[in-house]
């Protein structure tokens, strides 16, 4: 439980063992000098509910969702607009009372970006993404609020990239995995949002040759680092951005809710958290 000197906030998730957000928040706290901490918490999806609705009574005052929790939670706490147009919350803190959510990994996608290519949005004409997940759903509405007016989604099972493309408007096309490879011609940028490529999950199978010299690559998977689609897009001179970023940039507007500070994403912390993986797989 918290003290009234120290405030708490957890990951919840089932399982969550594997979750580096102790390790990112753990360190702004340290590094800021502010008395709180950060934890986990396995919750199987019988008790999420009760859990949610007692998160103050255990002494926390927000917490992040991870899988498999972020669309029931939705309906848990009063969501903010972003998290009602990705269809998913992932951020959870406390105003007058009531428990409020948000989905961070929005500006997690768009700051990664941001960071590793800058200017990446300049006169991008298509974008493709792969996956049509919660993870997808934030990257599509991302590209949206940047004035993206041509994404193409593709994905295992064509319906869901069709729910992406009735919910967020007709700058959103699905089109049949199968066919992934003819959609590069033309994209300056590709995001992997599968889990494809991820450590014990079969390699994303992918022609990249087909895409400009100009285009970018985003990786969604950050274990590990460095996946084959990265390697081969650096192969290639393409200008990328790892999983990690995301991690890192989704962490912080939650900290700043909960402890009161905003943190800075720093060479430091992300060596800290590339170490971590090293040593440490999923």
């Amino acid at each position: 439980m918290a003290s009234d000197r120290i405030r708490a906030a957890c990951i919840v998730g089932w399982p969550v063992e594997h979750s580096r957000s102790p390790l990112i928040h753990n360190y702004w706290l340290k590094h800021y000098a502010i008395a709180g901490q950060y934890r986990r918490e396995a919750v199987p999806p019988d008790r999420f509910a009760d859990f949610l609705k007692g998160l103050s009574a255990h002494g926390y005052v927000g917490a992040n969702v991870t899988v498999p929790h972020k669309e029931v939670a939705l309906a848990l706490s009063q969501p903010d607009d972003r998290a009602c147009a990705v269809g998913a919350a992932n951020t959870f803190w406390f105003d007058g009372g009531n428990l409020r959510s948000t989905n961070t990994d929005v500006e997690g996608f768009l700051d990664s970006l941001d960071a590793s290519a800058p200017g990446w949005d300049r006169g991008l004409q298509k974008a493709v993404v792969l996956g049509a997940g919660g993870a997808a759903r934030a990257v599509v509405y991302g590209l949206v609020l940047r004035g993206i007016a041509n994404i193409t989604v593709a994905n295992r099972s064509e319906g869901r990239a069709d729910f992406l493309s009735q919910r967020f408007g007709e700058g959103v096309r699905a089109a049949d995995w199968n066919k992934r490879d003819a959609l590069l011609a033309d994209a300056g940028l590709l995001v992997n949002a599968t889990t494809l490529g991820m450590e014990h999950q079969p390699e994303l199978a992918l022609d990249i040759g087909r895409l400009p010299a100009h285009a970018i690559v985003a990786d969604l998977v950050y274990a590990p680092l460095r996946t084959p689609l990265l390697a081969a897009a650096k192969t290639r001179g393409l200008r990328t951005a790892d999983g990690l970023g995301m991690l890192l940039y989704q962490a912080v507007r939650g900290f700043a809710l909960w402890f009161g500070r905003t943190p800075e994403v720093t060479a430091e912390l992300r060596a800290l958290v590339e170490a971590d993986l090293a040593g440490r797989k999923e």
